[in-house]
């Protein structure tokens, strides 16, 4: 039978490591059989390894520096496949549900990503009022006629899939081809908006159109893969162990949920609400929540936390010590 395993990648600050750790303690909570990788540098491995946290990985890979970016990882997948089917995730993820229905779902896929069918004009646009003057300049359907795209997709690159190595290795190398040609597309670097690092979500994007690969739907109901954790939306414990969601029905109601000011969101929802029909409402457990947001990780920064302090304290090195640990984490940055 084929091999059906998690691919998971983290660099930088050992924060990260952390995180990675607490994402797969929640996984196994309904996944014991499906092996995880984690691609990272040397001091990670390390770090992992002296708290005795290593243990929760079935194999952890050197990540070489050049791949220690969204770009480089996520442009290079094709180059991190252990197993036979890949479901690629981030570590800022926390397992709500049973995942077998999802691998059943995605064997459909020589490779997917979580998205859906069109992109709007914010998706690798201005944020802003800015986003207005490419809506009246139309400057997305000039970029699809430049490269003799007929459609353009939304990617969230924060869950793939791959099993064709063939089909994997064309997307990647397509991709990297799109970015180089950013100055010809419509689409603004991350970069001139003050992040540290490129997206790699509108060139996959691209490269989906150009392939015409099949785009993952993030709506899809109770069998919704992720979705995007947003406090007062959600209702949960603080281990995450009970999460459900509301769920709009219709899409334009449920973007709203990404309005940063909750009180405006709130407001929006509750008067478009009214109107028929827009208001249909769902309450959901998706497969996985999503910590994506900038202004709604502080929830998973707690918990995993806390994960790994209860992860190293339950290994036996801590065990044979009294409970205490020398590997106490430091408060991420």
């Amino acid at each position: 039978m084929p091999t059906e395993g998690y691919v998971l990648h983290s660099y930088g600050d050992e924060a990260y490591a952390r995180h990675a750790a607490a994402s797969v303690s929640t996984l196994r909570r309904y996944d014991t059989t499906r092996p995880v990788a984690l691609y990272c540098p040397a001091s990670h491995k390390a770090y992992l390894a002296e708290a005795g946290v290593d243990t929760l990985f079935d194999r952890i890979e050197l990540l070489p520096e050049a791949h220690r970016s969204i770009v480089g990882f996520k442009h290079h997948i094709d180059r991190f496949m252990p197993y036979d089917r890949c479901l690629f995730v981030d570590t800022d993820m926390v397992w709500c549900r049973n995942p077998d229905p999802l691998w059943q779902q995605l064997q459909a896929f020589p490779f997917t990503a979580t998205g859906r069918m069109r992109a709007d004009f914010f998706f690798g646009g201005p944020k802003g009022l800015g986003v207005l003057v490419e809506f009246l300049l139309n400057r997305r359907d000039r970029t699809l006629s430049d490269f003799g795209l007929s459609y353009l997709p939304r990617v969230q690159a924060g869950m793939l899939y791959a099993q064709d190595r063939s089909v994997t290795e064309t997307f990647c190398a397509t991709a990297r081809h799109f970015l180089r040609q950013d100055d010809d597309t419509h689409f603004r670097s991350r970069l001139d908006e003050g992040r540290s690092e490129e997206s790699c979500e509108w060139s996959m994007a691209m490269a989906m159109s150009k392939l015409d690969l099949h785009v993952f739907s993030w709506m899809q109901g109770h069998n919704t893969p992720q979705l995007d954790f947003i406090d007062g939306l959600t209702t949960y414990d603080p281990d995450f162990e009970h999460v459900v969601c509301d769920y709009y029905t219709l899409p334009f109601i449920h973007d709203l949920r990404g309005i940063p000011n909750e009180t405006i969101r709130d407001l929006l929802i509750a008067i478009l609400s009214r109107l028929p029909g827009m208001g249909d409402r769902m309450r959901i457990t998706p497969f996985v929540l999503h910590f994506g947001w900038l202004h709604e990780k502080e929830p998973f920064h707690t918990f995993a936390e806390r994960s790994w302090a209860d992860l190293v304290a339950a290994t036996p090195s801590s065990m044979s010590n009294d409970g205490a640990s020398a590997h106490a984490p430091t408060p991420p940055k």
